[in-house]
């Protein structure tokens, strides 16, 4: 690992450390804070050997002894943030703390008793997706479970918990729609947020309709940018790309994008009964791995039970199982 991949910020009083994952996003960032309650690991990135020699490689740059990990905190339970949690607990001795519903759902998602990836393309046939997609599911969703393992015991945190991190003091927020249970983590006295994927500087996070998990993603994510934008943030640390000082106006934009989104998907919808794969494929188009189409097909979803949900749109079920939508109301 290269020095330009372990960045310290000495005014915050954290450091970056960047741990590498599957492109597209190519690497999460994990923070570490330093205070006399011990070190704090925030979103310690995927369980994979690369992942590990690269913690080895950070803690040795930084003299950071596993005994000296008090604490790793995880602000939801996706791999590429919560994947490599039970790993270091192992190591380390260290408490792992999330949310109760983000745990939940690392249960729903790897859980002894999980039937997701069996929902799932369940889901996608209902929706339109041919057997050439849905097939290739089993073994992509099989493959997150080696990045998650060993799971981790857990201890709760949840929304106005105030915790310390750094010797600092600081606030959790939870949050939906991206993930149920997010926690961003904020300095009330330096005007700090550690965002996680709640808000990104320069992508939208995905906001995907899954079987079993919330039935309402996109107005989660959006009630939860309108709460997350009434804090006076001076800069925000977010769980990929690069910190940024922008983050209410961050908010605004990522508020208006699916509103743009909603009006477009409504514009797609004619009197005519499509299914959810047409108008994905309509908006993100075909050229797409198993990994992207599965993050487009349940986009796609998300977006249409919000226009549903806004009376824009129609719900048909068809005589099979199978299920269609219809516009509803004027373009526009």
């Amino acid at each position: 690992m290269s020095r330009s991949e372990i960045e310290v910020f000495e005014q915050e009083e954290l450091v970056r450390v960047r741990i590498s994952m599957a492109p597209p996003l190519r690497w999460v960032n994990s923070y570490i804070l330093r205070g006399e309650e011990g070190v704090t690991i925030v979103d310690p990135g995927p369980r994979t050997d690369l992942a590990e020699s690269e913690w080895v490689t950070a803690l040795r740059e930084l003299d950071i002894s596993p005994r000296e990990i008090a604490s790793i905190v995880v602000t939801h339970h996706h791999p590429d943030h919560y994947g490599m949690a039970g790993y270091l607990q192992l190591l380390t001795g260290a408490e792992v703390f999330m949310s109760r519903r983000a745990h939940e759902e690392t249960q729903r998602m790897w859980g002894t008793d999980s039937n997701v990836n069996e929902a799932l393309l369940q889901l996608y046939r209902k929706h339109g997706m041919p057997s050439s997609w849905y097939e290739q599911l089993p073994e992509h969703l099989e493959g997150f479970l080696a990045q998650v393992t060993p799971s981790p015991e857990v201890t709760y945190w949840a929304e106005g918990d105030a915790l310390v991190m750094g010797g600092r003091d600081w606030v959790a927020v939870e949050s939906a729609g991206h993930a149920p249970g997010h926690l961003s983590f904020y300095d009330p006295e330096r005007r700090l947020m550690l965002c996680g994927d709640a808000v990104l500087p320069q992508i939208s996070p995905n906001i995907s309709l899954l079987p079993g998990s919330d039935p309402q993603p996109l107005q989660s994510f959006m009630n939860s940018l309108s709460k997350l934008g009434a804090y006076k943030v001076v800069k925000a640390f977010p769980g990929h790309r690069n910190p940024f000082s922008h983050f209410t106006e961050r908010t605004q934009d990522l508020l208006i994008h699916h509103e743009e989104r909603l009006d477009l998907i409504h514009s797609l919808l004619t009197e005519r009964d499509q299914t959810g794969f047409e108008i994905c494929t309509a908006l993100f188009g075909m050229e797409l791995g198993i990994h992207q189409m599965r993050f487009a097909m349940s986009e796609a979803l998300a977006h249409l039970v919000e226009l549903v949900r806004q009376g824009r749109a129609i719900e048909i079920p068809g005589s099979d199982g199978s299920c269609f939508y219809r516009r509803s109301g004027p373009v526009g």
